[in-house]
């Protein structure tokens, strides 16, 4: 039976953290988080590991496997070569809690400063009506597990290089679908500029590469997004246009998102890009 070889992350906030090394013996159809759970059964029983449905569908088991964000329930020690050794450690935009868990709670603050979905107040709930092709645009963000992987891969976020807070790709996909809604009255343009920073998102694509459920984050969402803010605030036709007729987007004034927290401690050790 071959073995893998994993360096796993050790810690605890406060103190450097450390890596220790595993022999793994392999059976056909094993993942990462497999690997994990026979560590915790036979050599670490104090290593902390979330999880939850292992079936690729909660978000509960994200990781940094060899330096990549990825669900350690749906990454196959098949994939890798096993004469080298794995490298598992924790999402490294958010606060450690203990070794491969961190602190994700920052996420939840965020999404309470998005205006919910806002129908019209005159039209009863029992009369709503769209069709199949009004919503398709709608449903492909709806697929999100809330993995947090597109955050912590987001170099904004995982680096920590604005002096205000940035909302991230996950709550701008939820905007998104809010505002694509077709029967969504509210106006998000201006928080998205001044309280989300969507300009600060430089569309690399890096948290489209990560996504388990293959949503075209940056092509479907965050481009129309910033569209919609620059039509709002930097075309000058159509601010003369406004102007004219007295209106103008919602400004989005007195909504702050939370500070996101330093990330976990770094190792002595190297890690891949």
């Amino acid at each position: 039976m071959t073995d893998a070889h994993l360096k796993v992350f050790r810690g605890n906030p406060g103190e450097e953290g450390r890596f220790e090394d595993f022999a793994v013996p392999v059976e056909e159809g094993m993942v990462v988080l497999d690997a994990l759970h026979w560590i915790q059964g036979h050599e670490a029983p104090d290593l902390a590991v979330r999880w939850n449905c292992k079936a690729a569908k909660c978000g509960s088991c994200s990781a940094e496997v060899d330096g990549r964000p990825s669900l350690t329930c749906k990454t196959r020690l098949s994939d890798f070569d096993l004469e080298q050794p794995i490298t598992v450690e924790p999402m490294r935009a958010f606060p450690l809690i203990r070794d491969l868990v961190t602190d994700v709670s920052w996420n939840y603050e965020v999404n309470k400063t998005i205006q919910p979905f806002t129908p019209p107040d005159d039209v009863a709930q029992e009369d709503w009506r769209w069709q199949q092709q009004d919503i398709e645009r709608v449903q492909e963000y709806r697929k999100c597990i809330e993995c947090f992987l597109c955050q912590d891969v987001c170099h904004v976020l995982r680096n920590h290089e604005t002096e205000k807070p940035f909302m991230g790709p996950r709550f701008l996909v939820r905007a998104a679908g809010l505002e694509m809604h077709p029967i969504d009255q509210a106006d998000r343009r201006g928080y998205l500029k001044d309280s989300g920073g969507i300009g600060y998102c430089n569309i690399t694509k890096c948290c489209t590469d990560v996504c388990p459920e293959h949503i075209r984050i940056t092509d479907n969402a965050i481009i129309p997004l910033k569209e919609r803010v620059v039509d709002a605030y930097y075309d000058p036709i159509q601010w003369a246009w406004r102007k004219l007729r007295g209106r103008g987007p919602d400004a989005g004034v007195g909504v702050e998102l939370p500070v996101l927290q330093g990330s976990p401690p770094p190792t002595d050790h190297d890690t891949p890009d």
